[in-house]
């Protein structure tokens, strides 16, 4: 009866901290949607100590960063979310944004090429991408 009640409770905890886990993601991201930026870092970070392969949580963390203009950081998380889940196309298109914006045109390329090939949901981006490359194609040619 006593390995009964300890096998019982011990399996009850677990089930709630599971639960507590999954939660920080949640009430992250709600946070973040209502602008609440510092706070909803922290429990990012904190769900990633709990759920370290959690790229999800990465992914909100590069967008805090870009709000945040610490682009180091932005950038460090969003390949940290690419590691994770190679196929998530907002990560892939925030890192082909960065390569633009530090006018790394060729990497741009290559990861538009990647994009072509997983995207699903966020193609429609692909104009945007190509028009991009190509402003600096003729910029490039005067």
């Amino acid at each position: 009866m006593k390995y009964l009640f300890l096998t019982l409770s011990f399996f009850f905890f677990s089930v709630i901290a599971k639960a507590d886990k999954n939660n920080f993601f949640i009430e992250a991201k709600n946070l973040f949607e209502m602008e609440k930026y510092e706070e909803s870092k922290f429990l990012f970070q904190r769900n990633i100590v709990y759920n370290p392969k959690d790229a999800s949580s990465y992914l909100y963390l590069a967008k805090i960063f870009k709000i945040e203009e610490d682009r180091r950081q932005e950038e460090k998380n969003i390949k940290t979310t690419l590691l994770l889940d190679p196929k998530n196309e907002e990560a892939m298109y925030i890192l082909i944004d960065i390569e633009l914006e530090r006018s790394n045109f060729s990497k741009a390329g290559e990861l538009s090429k990647d994009f072509k090939k997983i995207c699903v949901k966020m193609c429609e981006n692909i104009t945007t991408i190509d028009s991009r490359l190509k402003d600096f194609e003729k910029n490039d040619a005067s």
